[in-house]
């Protein structure tokens, strides 16, 4: 089943079987409370009526539009078979989680792609470029929704869209006061790495200009790393100082020397400082922060960003991991306002539209305050 999100099944199919198959016809009816409810008053009043009281089984295909959508109410209410509940749960996302989803069907490991009739399963690299598409071409909902078989709630996240767009400003001239790089490593280069770079401002904000993350191995995020301090005249690559800051380090520094005798890196160039920066313990006491950063008007984007504007606008402080984006960007914020760890909030003028200006980041040829790093040409 190509795409598809869920799919439950009863332990028997005996005698008499029911199938359900999308109660919801699209998004706006399972979004919809009272439609939503007609479907359960449904299910109760209607179907479950018609089943034989000795031998039956139900067999439910659906998109999970929404948490409280057919599925989740029924397992919310009936539970797993594995629970002691009613239901087995068959689920196939498009791009495979085990970590989040728990065991897939299929066997696949995380980042295994979904096969495609059209195309061999084994090419998994053209297979990783559908799905790319499809993600790149579809809302950051509807991903979760109709391949990833993931609702994710319109409300509740730490960051509305809307901040998030008022937050960009890509002509604001501003002096880069100290530039830096933020690493937050994947584990066994199948989750996303994120590597996310920016700077401080004359202004006291902290820009974010880069986003670099990807799925990558260790070798990869820190080549990555290291190539946009370069390409940034970095003064210092951050490194989140909670868990593994021996790997990380020592694999920039592998990672930088090995660009240096390439000749990619040269020679003559000193590699940025490598610090640590020790978060506060959980993913939402470290985001929670820098979420009222943006409030106050302390963070701005370079532009628009989407992936990470997605990952904001979509994580929910309920979710037991966050992704490698979000993580890196509060390590950049955490590292160039280290105030911001301890809880403080410095006022900073409301977000307003920006206006034009000439000069700004990636246009000044002034050097980078103290740090006598100059934005490269």
């Amino acid at each position: 089943m190509e795409g598809t999100s869920n799919f439950f099944a009863g332990q028997v199919l005996v005698h008499n079987c029911l199938i359900v198959d999308d109660p919801h016809k699209d998004r706006a009816e399972a979004e919809s409370a009272r439609l939503r409810e007609h479907v359960h008053e449904w299910w109760s009043s209607a179907a479950l009526k018609r089943l034989q009281p000795d031998r039956n089984a139900v067999v439910a295909i659906q998109t999970r539009w929404h948490p409280d959508d057919f599925a989740g109410r029924r397992l919310e209410e009936e539970g797993r078979l594995e629970d002691g509940g009613r239901w087995k749960v068959v689920h196939l996302p498009a791009i495979a989680n085990p970590s989040k989803f728990g065991p897939d069907p299929l066997g696949r490991q995380d980042g295994d792609p979904l096969p495609h009739p059209k195309i061999p399963t084994r090419k998994r690299r053209a297979l990783l470029a559908w799905w790319k598409d499809v993600k790149d071409t579809s809302t950051v909902r509807d991903w979760h929704a109709m391949a990833q078989g993931d609702p994710q709630p319109a409300e509740g996240a730490l960051v509305s869209r809307d901040l998030l767009r008022l937050i960009r400003d890509g002509v604001t001239a501003v002096e880069p006061q100290k530039i830096a790089v933020t690493v937050d490593p994947s584990g066994g280069g199948r989750d996303t790495a994120g590597v996310i770079g920016g700077f401080l401002g004359s202004d006291n904000r902290v820009w974010v200009t880069h986003d670099r993350s990807g799925a990558m191995s260790s070798a990869e995020w820190s080549t990555e790393a290291c190539l946009l301090a370069h390409e940034t005249n970095a003064a210092v690559i951050y490194v989140e100082g909670n868990y593994g800051r021996d790997m990380c380090t020592l694999a920039i520094r592998t990672s930088w020397e090995k660009l240096r005798d390439e000749g990619v890196i040269p020679k003559k160039v000193l590699m940025p400082l490598v610090d640590l920066v020790f978060a506060k313990q959980g993913k939402l006491l470290r985001a929670e922060p820098i979420a009222q950063q943006m409030v106050q008007d302390r963070v701005r984007l370079r532009g628009a960003f989407t992936d990470l504007e997605n990952e904001w606008a979509t994580w929910q402080p309920t979710d037991p991991n966050s992704p490698g984006r979000i993580d890196a960007s509060c390590i950049l914020v955490y590292g160039l306002i280290p105030e911001a760890n301890q809880g403080a909030i410095a006022h900073a003028p409301l977000p307003k539209a920006p206006q034009p200006q000439s000069g700004g980041f990636g246009q000044s040829r002034g050097a980078a305050s103290v740090y006598g790093r100059r934005i490269g040409k």
